[in-house]
């Protein structure tokens, strides 16, 4: 748990908010789209099956300091990857 420094955690964040940036933009047009539907359909089911999965590793984690873990669910839904960073964060206090 404490290999993610600070400084790496909001770097990536960053960086995935240029690339989600970047990839917006890329989609404007009246084009039609170069995803097929069966591609569009797996990249969703993926990131839902991710999402149920790194919130039972949050469950893990929080069961073993113990914290409560369904504080966070609500944002987690809402916005799941500022959220694991801010749990990240916050797991990795020193208590004491």
């Amino acid at each position: 748990m404490y290999v993610w420094s600070k400084q790496l955690v909001i770097g990536l964040l960053v960086a995935f908010v240029i690339l989600e940036g970047i990839f917006f933009f890329m989609t404007g047009g009246g084009e039609g789209s170069q995803l097929h539907v069966r591609t569009t359909q797996w990249i969703t089911v993926n990131y839902i099956l991710l999402v149920i999965w790194i919130f039972v590793w949050m469950f893990d984690q929080a069961r073993v300091r113990g914290k409560n873990v369904w504080i966070w669910l609500l944002p987690y839904i809402i916005c799941p990857l500022p959220t694991l960073v801010a749990f990240i964060i916050l797991l990795q206090r020193r208590v004491g």
